[in-house]
């Protein structure tokens, strides 16, 4: 089969590699196209190697058909239009993934379309609602909202029937975040989010892609009783916390990461999954919920999709195609 392969020399080429088949409980997919993340670009520069036992080969999330369905599985059927979250493995003809990290595809989403919303999905509901337990009435600040997972995180909060501020760096991903249900509009670099949001009472919930950046400020930013649930370390790894202010608040901080997560148990990868096609896919389902799709490219570019996304000028998910 093909796949992207990475290297310092070469970049990211399109190369025969060897072929996959499904162990004891998991499918074998038909790539369609394969979803871009951030953590893609991490792992292509050297600094995110995947976890033990996962593919070496870019991506973490794919749509496409049910190729083969391996011994132990129950439920899929081959030629099923379906999406994984993977922990590895989506920039290729095939992937293997463990059952319970597959998805159906929704009636409402196209299978194209469909690779944009495994991590997002898993993303967000795992951390705003699993984790940090947003409900109906409250706010959730979303920094980032227009990405992928802030794009998501924005319509998933509104499903919910809560309020929503984001943060982002441009007019045009504000006006995104409004056509999507956000209330509170913050640029970034014009505004203060600290301001904005306390104006509003405080956020129950952050959802933070920033990290050491913004730590202290986003303790500021909290309702008492808050939550901020940190994704990603964009401002840095390394922050000072003033406990006074958690205590003060009833605060907490919370960091967590999907893709080193078990593919069973608690707290794993196929129960967030099963989680995500128990609340979200209805959302989705119901046009509650869609992908935002800001770019498409087909596979054999995936520098060039690598470098739109690491530019920050694409709002919503990047898509590589790989078949059609």
């Amino acid at each position: 089969m093909q796949a992207i392969v990475a290297s310092a020399e070469t970049g990211l080429t399109w190369t025969e590699v060897p072929d996959v088949s499904p162990a004891d409980g998991e499918l074998l997919i038909k790539v369609t196209s394969a979803g871009i993340n951030r953590a893609d670009l991490l792992q292509a520069a050297g600094k995110y190697p995947p976890p033990p036992g996962a593919s070496d080969i870019l991506g973490l999330e794919v749509s496409g058909t049910v190729a083969a369905v391996g011994p132990g599985v129950t439920g899929w059927t081959v030629d099923q239009p379906v999406c994984a979250l993977l922990a590895g493995g989506g920039y290729a003809e095939y992937v293997a993934v463990p059952a319970g990290q597959v998805l159906p595809v929704p009636d409402s989403v196209s299978l194209h379309e469909a690779a944009g919303l495994p991590e997002v999905a898993c993303t967000v509901w795992s951390n705003v609602v699993m984790t940090a337990g947003l409900t109906a009435g409250q706010l959730l600040l979303v920094h980032g909202g227009g990405s992928g997972i802030g794009t998501h995180a924005v319509q998933v909060g509104r499903a919910l029937g809560a309020r929503v501020a984001v943060t982002a760096g441009s007019a045009n991903k504000l006006d995104l975040c409004a056509e999507l249900g956000a209330e509170v509009l913050i640029n970034y670099h014009d505004d203060d989010f600290v301001e904005r949001v306390s104006a509003e009472g405080g956020a129950d919930v952050i959802l933070d892609i920033i990290g050491a950046a913004y730590l202290d400020r986003n303790i500021d930013a909290l309702a008492a009783d808050g939550r901020v649930v940190i994704i990603g370390m964009q401002g840095g790894v390394k922050g000072e916390l003033n406990i006074g202010k958690l205590l003060a608040k009833r605060a907490g901080v919370i960091a967590t990461a999907l893709r080193a997560r078990p593919v069973t148990g608690r707290g794993s990868k196929s129960e967030i999954v099963a989680a995500v096609r128990d609340n979200v896919w209805p959302m989705v389902q119901s046009g509650q919920v869609r992908p935002i799709i800001g770019a498409e490219f087909g596979v054999e570019q995936a520098g060039a999709a690598h470098e739109l996304l690491q530019s920050g000028e694409v709002s919503g998910k990047v898509l590589l195609r790989v078949s059609d």
